[in-house]
C-alpha cells in the first residue's frame, strides 16, 4: 500500500512515515526475525523514491531493530529475553521518572492526551493493531513530553521503539489492549490532578502488564520445533 504523500513532498515526511511503517510491523512481530528489507523492493511497494526508504532503513538500523547486510539489505534483528526484561526495567524507571516530575512540575494543559485516548479505543474497537501502535505511542509520547524534560522523553521513546510487541494480536494482546482504553483516560485524569502516587502505580501496571504477554509470545517464536518422528511399520512376524 502506497504511502500518503506529505503536501510538501519533502523526503523527511516521507523518512517518518516509512520507519513508522516499518518500525511497527517489526514490535508487533509481523516482520519476525531474519526478514529482509530490500530498499528498491520496499519503495516500489509503497510508491516513494529510494531515497526516504534507504535513511528510515538506515535509521531503524541505529536503533538495533535492523541489521544492515553489504549488497543485500536490511535484516531483521532477532531479540533475546533478556533484551526485553531490560527494556522493561528501564520503562518502569524513566517513565515513572517522568510521571513524577509531571505531577509535581506546574500545570499543563493535557488536551491532547484525549485525543489520542479516543484514537486508542477506535482503534481496539476496529481491532486494528496498527493504529492501535500508532495511537498508543502518541499517547505516550505526548504524555512524558508534558513533564517537561526533552532529553528524558528523547531517551523513553526511544526505548519503547526497541522494544518488541511479540503477542499483541494474541487473545491475550487483545484482551490487555481492552484493558487498557480506560487506563488512558484514567491516567489523564489522574495527572490533571496531580495525584502522583496513584499516577505511579497506575502507570506501572500499565507498562508492566505487557510484560508476561511478550515474554511468553517471544518465547514461543524462539522454542525449537520437535523433529517429526516417522515410526517405520516393522516387517517380519513378531516371536
Amino acid at each position: 500500500m502506497a504511502l500518503r504523500k506529505p503536501a510538501s513532498g519533502t523526503n523527511r515526511n516521507l523518512r517518518e512515515q516509512v520507519v513508522q511503517r516499518v518500525r511497527s510491523e517489526i514490535i508487533s512481530g509481523q516482520s519476525g526475525p531474519g526478514t529482509m528489507f530490500s530498499v528498491p523492493s520496499l519503495a516500489s511497494s509503497l510508491g516513494v523514491s529510494t531515497t526516504p526508504v534507504r535513511e528510515a532503513l538506515l535509521e531503524l538500523s541505529r536503533t538495533g531493530l535492523l541489521q544492515p547486510l553489504r549488497n543485500r539489505g536490511f535484516r531483521v534483528v532477532e531479540p533475546s529475553r533478556r533484551e526485553l526484561e531490560e527494556l522493561f526495567d528501564m520503562r518502569d524507571v524513566l517513565e515513572i521518572h517522568a510521571a513524577r516530575l509531571l505531577a509535581d512540575g506546574p500545570r499543563r494543559d493535557l488536551s491532547v492526551l484525549r485525543v489520542h485516548a479516543d484514537a486508542i479505543a477506535k482503534a481496539v474497537e476496529r481491532e486494528d493493531v496498527q493504529a492501535y501502535l500508532e495511537s498508543d505511542r502518541a499517547f505516550h509520547f505526548a504524555l512524558v513530553s508534558a513533564a517537561g524534560n526533552a532529553l528524558l522523553t528523547d531517551t523513553i521513546m526511544s526505548l519503547r521503539d526497541k522494544m518488541r510487541l511479540y503477542g499483541i494480536s494474541s487473545r491475550a494482546g487483545h484482551e490487555r489492549q481492552i484493558a487498557s482504553v480506560p487506563e488512558h483516560y484514567l491516567l489523564i485524569d489522574l495527572a490533571e490532578k496531580a495525584a502522583r502516587e496513584a499516577l505511579i502505580e497506575l502507570l506501572r501496571h500499565h507498562i508492566m502488564s505487557w510484560k508476561p504477554i511478550f515474554v511468553e509470545a517471544l518465547e514461543q517464536t524462539q522454542r525449537p520445533r520437535q523433529p517429526l518422528v516417522s515410526i517405520a511399520p516393522r516387517s517380519g512376524r513378531t516371536q
